[in-house]
């Protein structure tokens, strides 16, 4: 019986795990759902998505300070923010087999009943409807943030959280930030780190998880200068994804009953996953609710104007992304299938590895010697690898499904003139190029960054 034709969706996870991007979280015991481990190439493709991220909106910019704060927080953070009280999701429970969905997930509590219900009534239609209380229990909230102990002792007065979100040490930092930096609104802090959230029923690959990396920027400003920058972040971000050559993302905004009660507007970007079109980023006017829950006594939160001799609470405009949903679109962005081969057209700024050095033959050791000669001179400046494996159109074929931009190939005439082979990975096309000048010719291709 012939199998069938892998998805496109099964493709790509297929290839992060053969080509060390991503690995199912403790695979060696049987998994864990919702965590993922990060190969070394996904480690790499993570890195430069960071890195482009914080040199686009902290290093080239004068009115943005990074921060980098604790995992496990006081927990009156999180009861003043209101996450202790209403950080959930509607839970439904299977009557049959215990699986538990989001409520507000239509499609999968549908093809559950659809499932049952055959199972249960063989004789039922296709297209009959399904009576939900048949097969599932009423929703419940249930509160997503994970429970920890701080301490030797497992008690009320012991207890903490696993931060949700990386903006709440943004908030309760905004004073020590303003004071020790001398700032004035408007301002931004930015903060790249891991958050946790206990989904009831992670799915998707690395979409939706429960430990995650996020990207979060809050900016204050003056209340009445809040909607223009909120307009000016949503153009920024999107011409950012440009930048990293990731195509097919839209921007939506969110309807009244969608967004946050205390959000003025929220603008979503979209990227077209095999999956359907899913939320990478969310941009949102906050208004002055974060500070105001923080506040202590007295002036707390707020910022006194020195020319207006005003004091007033900041409003934020808060862009925040998933680096993990960002790699999976690129991924999912960059594959290609062509011909006889696969390839990741990845921007040569965000790809893992930006050149690949090869020896023509592994067992000539004039060439071998040159191609080592190489390879360490170029990996002073770049992310290089090293590929001897088989013939050299399988390491064409490896380098092309990793997305390595170029392919630098020394082989007898390099013996001869001191040129070498340079292949494009895109174009396939191949050029003659002195060894000596290979800094040069690197240095002019879009490597380095690709927010430049």
């Amino acid at each position: 019986m012939a199998h069938e034709p892998q998805t496109r969706m099964e493709k790509i996870v297929s290839l992060a795990k053969r080509r060390g991007f991503v690995f199912p979280g403790s695979e060696l015991y049987g998994g864990l759902a919702g965590f993922y481990d990060f190969g070394p190439l996904g480690s790499e493709l993570k890195f430069n998505i960071k890195q482009a991220w914080w040199k686009a909106n902290v290093l080239e910019r004068d009115d943005i300070f990074g921060l980098s704060t604790a995992i496990i927080m006081n927990p009156k953070v999180w009861e003043a923010s209101g996450h202790v009280a209403g950080f959930s999701d509607p839970l439904i429970e299977c009557k049959i087999c215990h699986q538990r969905f989001r409520a507000d997930h239509k499609d999968d509590i549908h093809q559950h009943s659809m499932d049952h219900y055959r199972n249960l009534h063989p004789e039922g239609g296709v297209g009959q409807i399904i009576p939900y209380t048949q097969i599932f229990m009423p929703s419940r909230q249930f509160n997503l943030m994970f429970k920890t102990f701080v301490g030797p002792i497992e008690d009320e007065t012991s207890i903490a959280y696993l931060r949700p979100e990386t903006a709440g040490g943004i908030f309760v930092n905004f004073r020590n930030v303003l004071d020790t930096m001398r700032v004035k609104v408007p301002f931004g802090i930015a903060q790249i780190g891991r958050a946790f959230r206990n989904e009831i029923n992670p799915k998707d690959f690395v979409f939706r998880t429960r430990e995650f990396e996020q990207m979060e920027l809050e900016y204050f400003v003056k209340p009445g200068d809040d909607e223009r920058a909120f307009q000016e972040w949503v153009s920024v971000r999107l011409a950012w994804y440009k930048r990293i050559g990731l195509n097919n993302v839209h921007s939506r905004e969110q309807s009244a009953d969608e967004r946050a009660h205390y959000a003025k507007a929220t603008i979503d970007i979209e990227y077209d996953f095999p999956f359907g079109r899913k939320e990478i980023e969310g941009i949102s006017n906050r208004g002055d609710f974060d500070l105001k829950a923080h506040s202590r006594e007295g002036d707390g939160m707020s910022y006194f104007n020195e020319e207006t001799k005003r004091r007033f609470v900041p409003y934020v405009i808060e862009p925040s992304a998933g680096v993990e949903r960002i790699l999976f679109a690129l991924l999912c962005d960059a594959y290609h299938e062509e011909d006889d081969r696969i390839v990741l057209k990845l921007h040569p700024g965000i790809a893992p590895y930006k050149i690949a050095v090869f020896p023509l033959l592994r067992n000539k050791p004039g060439l071998v010697k040159k191609a080592e000669e190489i390879y360490r001179g170029l990996k002073k400046h770049f992310s290089v690898a090293w590929d001897d494996r088989g013939n050299i159109g399988k390491r064409y074929y490896c380098q092309d499904e990793i997305g390595t931009p170029w392919c630098v190939t020394v082989d007898f005439q390099t013996l001869e003139d001191d040129t070498v082979t340079v292949r494009d990975r895109d174009t396939m096309q191949q050029e003659r190029v002195p060894a000596s000048e290979l800094d040069q010719y690197f240095n002019e291709k879009p490597i380095a960054s690709p927010t430049r």
